[in-house]
C-alpha cells in the first residue's frame, strides 16, 4: 500500500457558511514543506476566510485541516496554533509605533515575556544576534534605533514580517503584502519573500499580478470558496475560467439574427 504523502498544510473538503452565505465550499488545498505558494482570486473568493480557518480565528463547519504530521488544527485555539509555528501577517501592518525597530523584534522573540520585561530586561548576546539577523534579512539594520512609527508603509510591512520571523515560524501566512506599496517597495518585498523560500513554508494572498509573477512557482486560484485551478502564472492566466472570473474577460455575445 502506498504511503500517504506528507504535507506541511492540508485542507480537505472544508466548508464554512456565514449567515447562509457559503464562504468556503469543499475546499481542498495541499502544500509542501518549504514551498512558497501564491493564492489569488476575486473579492469574496474566500482567501481571507481560508487563512482564518487555518489560524483558528474561525472554525470550519466540516472538513479536515492538518498541519505537519497529522496535527488537527480544527481542535486547537488561535494561541495554540500560533505556538505550533504558524504566523500570520494581516493586510494592514501592526507594529509598536512608539518603540524602536529593534524593540519591535525583541518583543516578538520566541518565549514567554511581557512588554515591560522584554524592553527593560537586559538583552542577552544571543538575543541581540538573533534580532540583528532578522533586521539584516528584512533590510532594516540601519533603522534599528528608529521609532517604528517613523518608517514608510513598506518598511512597516517588512518590520512586521521580521516580527513573525523572530518567532521562527514553520508556516508564514502573508495577506496582500504589496498593498499600498510603491513599485520599488513591492519588488523588494518580492525579493524578501523569495529569500525565505525553503527556510519557511509561505502562503501569500495577493492581487497584484506583476508581484504574483515575480513570486510564484505555483499559483492557486480561488473562486466562490473553492479551488478553481492551480498551476504556473502562465497556466492560470491562460485558463479561460480564470479569464472570466478573475481577470474580467467575458465571452463575447453572439450577434442576434436580423
Amino acid at each position: 500500500m502506498r504511503a500517504r504523502r506528507e504535507f506541511v498544510l492540508l485542507l480537505e473538503d472544508v466548508n464554512k457558511t456565514f449567515d447562509g452565505f457559503r464562504a468556503i465550499a469543499n475546499l481542498t488545498f495541499y502544500m509542501d514543506e518549504g514551498e512558497l505558494r501564491v493564492v489569488i482570486g476575486p473579492n469574496g473568493a474566500g482567501k481571507s476566510t481560508m487563512l482564518d480557518l487555518i489560524t483558528g480565528r474561525t472554525r470550519p463547519d466540516s472538513g479536515k485541516i492538518e498541519f505537519g504530521r497529522d496535527t488537527d488544527l480544527t481542535a486547537l485555539n488561535e494561541y495554540e496554533i500560533n505556538r505550533l509555528g504558524i504566523g500570520r501577517k494581516f493586510q494592514t501592518p501592526s507594529v509598536y509605533v512608539d518603540h524602536t525597530v529593534f524593540e519591535n523584534v525583541l518583543l516578538s522573540l520566541r518565549g514567554p515575556r511581557g512588554v515591560f520585561s522584554s524592553i527593560f530586561h537586559r538583552v542577552t548576546p544571543a538575543q541581540r544576534d538573533r534580532i540583528y539577523a532578522v533586521l539584516s534579512t528584512i533590510n532594516l539594520t540601519d533603522k534599528a534605533q528608529r521609532k517604528a512609527g517613523a518608517l514608510s508603509h513598506g518598511q512597516k510591512q517588512w518590520l512586521e514580517i521580521g516580527m513573525l520571523l523572530a518567532q521562527d515560524p514553520r508556516l508564514l501566512l502573508v495577506d496582500e503584502p504589496a498593498a499600498g506599496m510603491t513599485d520599488e517597495e513591492t519588488h523588494k518585498t518580492g525579493e524578501l519573500l523569495l529569500s525565505l523560500e525553503g527556510k519557511h513554508s509561505i502562503v501569500v494572498i495577493e492581487h497584484d499580478m506583476a508581484f504574483v509573477r515575480q513570486l510564484a512557482r505555483k499559483v492557486t486560484v480561488l473562486h466562490q470558496g473553492t479551488v478553481l485551478c492551480e498551476g504556473t502564472v502562465d497556466q492560470v492566466q491562460n485558463d479561460e475560467r480564470v479569464r472570466e472570473v478573475y481577470l474580467g474577460r467575458k465571452k463575447e455575445a453572439k450577434p442576434k439574427s436580423p
